[in-house]
């Protein structure tokens, strides 16, 4: 009975197999076919892969040459012991399993050959049917027509399911062993071998861990029974322990940055084919220095929640030669949802910068003339046209009415005149709100927009207190602009990429670097020696001084906090680094009182430096030109003068044209009376007297 069952089977098939012959696809295209294959995005070195992106399939196609003979002859042991001998199918297993289906009453007993589970894998559904048995039978039998054993377990091996989305040895040993699989040693190629005929069944993370070792062990002694090892390698490889790695299925190094990255290629490529095409993207990432980092934010972060209640930190290190991205850590942990941790405060977060913005009224104001030794006066002062309204006695002033202006220094304290150099260094508010009106506040925007600060795009929402951080902006474009003073006013275009290959090995994209000259140098370098002088900046930090300097470089630093706390920053550089540390609450809650950025974002944005700088070289900036004398002392440093009078400087400049005439009528200007008032109450206790 059973020879005739099997003879009308075989009639059968016979009849049937011409008319589905004429629905399948041709093997002889099989080569050029596509494979689905993931992007993986490496750090700069192309060493340290970071992310992979994938659709259903997580795969990597690697040539017959890299993939070790043990994982070859395990493969071949275990799932077709007799692959380089018999043709497309082995018609004993395949009788023998539809004789079982048929008296089963389903399919229950495979008797695929490898080149059989090449063709299911690859062009048909994993439905147990007759039909679907005969279209692998025909499909067999045209691959093994056109393409050698070599050819077709190569296909197979970098096909083949290995379970977890994973497809193909290359990646399975990735996700396994995290290593390539050119480095799989024999017990783990005989662990990989075990998976694909239950991936999920005898997955080393499941139940079945210990089938899956059994399974392993009977590999290994199928390979010695075959002669593809001796006993010695047979018995060495089973009593090796395995290191799995860990269920990390997915898992991403440098989240916040790698999150950017896809962004990039889905925008710019489609998400289909950074899905399926088997993109290779070199990033600017330096893993070492991300490395450095994430530690300096995370015990950073730690420290400043324990004491000062602000749970989030982001960090940003640039090279300003380049502009290349070295490290971005966008929050203090990124899979930590009670903190937001996914958000990325360095690229999304519009934060308020603080004194962090000053350097740009500085820079413009030196454009025009001004000068580091220029005087002005750090004294009560109100800025508004409301002066009569908000004047009071003895220079008190009201807070109750909307149009007072009347900026507090950190300190609460006024040093009375006081250079450029000193007010920037140290900080000062209420000078730099005249520097910033001095300067111009529609020029001082259009400076920092021309520094690749992006969101400050409407300057007429801004007011004097844009110079204390008033306007919104990024940690990256601060990071981005600050390097520009870095290279003496040279702007080299902020990148994360370095290159972009296909599958093919072709080039699609690749860093070029783009420098414009934003300023002349000569203003950069003012900024430069303002703000990496040491004894300028030492009252400001106090005890926290030694955080501040570095043995044997010059390390240009700014600072900056926002009212009630919410936002601390310290931003800095040298010739070959900028580095720039936020610190607060991704929610905007303010952290706890006088937790400013010499208490919560100095201390991380220095552990960091001190971790890396060893690699750098020892640097000093360049000095800026010497300053040609003005003619109004109070340009030279001087706030008296010739005739030993004292007048707040808008007696001697027209902010239109600083280094020009004397105003003919000072007074004209809307602020010379906010300004002067105070200046003529100092001088009264200095025992100054104007004649």
């Amino acid at each position: 009975m059973l020879v005739l069952i099997l003879a009308g089977l075989v009639v059968f098939g016979f009849i049937t197999a011409r008319q589905i012959a004429k629905e399948l696809p041709n093997p002889e295209q099989f080569m050029s076919q596509p494979v689905t294959q993931s992007t993986k995005i490496y750090d700069r070195t192309g060493e340290t892969l970071l992310y992979e992106i994938h659709g259903e399939e997580k795969r990597t196609v690697i040539p017959f040459d890299e993939i070790p003979d043990y994982a070859k002859k395990a493969a071949v042991a275990v799932e077709d012991k007799n692959f380089y001998t018999h043709p497309a199918f082995d018609w004993r297993a395949t009788a023998r399993a539809i004789i079982t289906d048929i008296l089963k009453g389903g399919a229950v007993q495979g008797g695929s050959t490898i080149t059989q589970q090449l063709a299911k894998n690859t062009f048909l559904t994993r439905e147990k049917t007759i039909q679907r048995k005969i279209k692998e039978i025909i499909l067999a039998y045209w691959l093994e027509r056109n393409y050698s054993k070599d050819q077709i377990l190569n296909l197979y091996l970098n096909q083949i399911p290995y379970g977890s989305n994973t497809y193909g040895i290359e990646a399975a040993a990735k996700t396994y062993f995290d290593k390539s699989a050119k480095d799989l040693n024999l017990a783990e190629a005989a662990a990989l071998a075990a998976l694909p005929r239950a991936p999920g069944y005898y997955s080393p993370w499941g139940p079945h861990a210990d089938e899956l070792e059994s399974r392993r062990i009977y590999i290994l002694e199928q390979m010695k029974n075959l002669g593809f090892i001796d006993e010695e390698e047979k018995q060495r490889a089973q009593s090796v322990k395995l290191k799995f790695a860990a269920k990390s299925i997915g898992s991403i190094k440098a989240p916040h940055f790698i999150m950017m990255v896809r962004d990039y290629l889905i925008n710019k490529y489609g998400e289909d084919e950074v899905e399926k095409s088997g993109l290779k993207v070199i990033t600017t990432l330096d893993w070492k220095i991300q490395q450095s980092a994430e530690k300096a934010v995370s015990e950073g972060a730690a420290r400043n929640e324990e004491l000062y209640q602000g749970k989030n930190a982001s960090l940003v290190a640039q090279d300003p030669k380049t502009g290349q991205l070295l490290a971005l850590v966008g929050s203090r942990d990124y899979f930590n949802e009670d903190i937001d941790g996914k958000f990325n405060v360095a690229n999304q977060g519009l934060r308020q910068p603080g004194s962090a913005f000053k350097p740009f009224a500085y820079v413009t104001a030196f454009e025009k003339g001004y000068t580091p030794d220029t005087i002005v006066f750090d004294l009560p002062t109100e800025f508004s046209s409301y002066l009569n309204e908000c004047l009071l006695v003895n220079i008190n002033f009201s807070d109750k009415n909307p149009h007072c202006f009347h900026p507090e220094n950190f300190s609460h304290s006024f040093q009375g005149p006081v250079s450029f150099r000193t007010a920037l260094s140290q900080s000062i508010n209420v000078p730099s709100v005249k520097v910033l009106y001095l300067a111009g506040l529609s020029d001082t925007v259009k400076t920092a927009q021309d520094f690749g600060i992006t969101t400050l795009t409407d300057p007429s929402r801004y007011g004097l207190s844009l110079v204390l951080g008033g306007g919104e902006v990024k940690l990256i474009d601060m990071v981005n602009a600050y390097s520009i003073f870095s290279q003496e006013g040279i702007k080299h275009e902020q990148s994360f990429i370095l290159e972009i290959t296909d599958s093919q090995g072709m080039t699609l994209e690749k860093y070029h670097d783009q420098a414009t000259q934003i300023i002349e140098p000569q203003y950069a370098k003012l900024i430069n020696n303002v703000l990496s002088d040491e004894e300028s900046r030492r009252p400001l930090f106090q005890n926290s001084f030694n955080l501040t300097v570095f043995p044997d470089r010059e390390v240009a630093l700014k600072t900056g906090t926002t009212n009630d706390f919410h936002d601390a920053w310290a931003i800095g550089y040298t010739s070959s680094l900028t580095v720039g540390v936020w610190a607060g609450n991704n929610d905007n809650k303010p952290m706890q009182k006088h937790a400013g950025s010499i208490l919560a974002a100095v201390p991380i944005w220095h552990a960091f430096l001190n971790d890396i700088f060893p690699d750098y070289p020892e640097e000093v900036f360049n000095r800026p030109d010497q300053i040609t004398p003005s003619e109004k002392t109070m340009l030279n440093g001087n706030y008296l003068d010739p005739s030993k009078q004292i007048h707040d400087i808008l007696q001697y400049v027209d902010t239109n044209d600083p280094l020009g005439p004397l105003p003919t009528n000072p007074e004209n200007d809307s602020q010379y009376n906010n300004w002067e008032a105070p200046v003529r109450a100092w001088a009264q206790t200095q025992l100054i007297t104007n004649n």
